[in-house]
């Protein structure tokens, strides 16, 4: 079984109790391949894989063991349409992150605090160790 379909059914499982919380309203219609909870969990699991591409995304997931799998364009329109129950979601997870935390880093960007030559006279975050700045080396501008 690929990493993908382990964190896609991992992320399945976490928010489905979310999913059941929101008002659904039944849709006319044949029954889709594809929930919608299944949906936006595959979209989930690609976002958090760091995966960009429509077309990556299908790519990893050839060899996967979703039996349902959506054509790829078809993903794609469904995807969209469930944008608004996406963020939803989202922010549903992201208050359970920050019941219990006070400050985060959302983005892992290297980002210069002060110049190497003043790092030992930089108070910036220095109180607490877990938020230390580290000193590291930028290849493309040989910093």
């Amino acid at each position: 079984m690929s990493n993908i379909d382990n964190n896609y059914r991992r992320v399945l499982e976490v928010i489905e109790p979310i999913y059941q919380s929101y008002e659904q309203v039944p849709k006319a219609g044949a029954k889709p391949k594809m929930t919608d909870i299944e949906v936006v969990a595959l979209a989930l699991t690609a976002e958090y894989m760091s995966i960009d591409s429509e077309n990556a995304l299908f790519e990893r997931l050839k060899d996967s063991f979703i039996d349902n799998l959506l054509e790829r364009s078809q993903f794609n329109k469904r995807r969209r349409k469930l944008f608004a129950l996406i963020e939803k979601i989202r922010k549903s997870l992201s208050y359970k992150f920050i019941e219990y935390e006070d400050h985060f880093i959302v983005d892992s960007m290297p980002l210069e605090v002060c110049k190497f030559s003043r790092h030992y006279r930089s108070k910036i975050c220095k109180e607490d160790f877990d938020t230390a700045p580290e000193k590291g080396f930028c290849a493309s501008q040989n910093m």
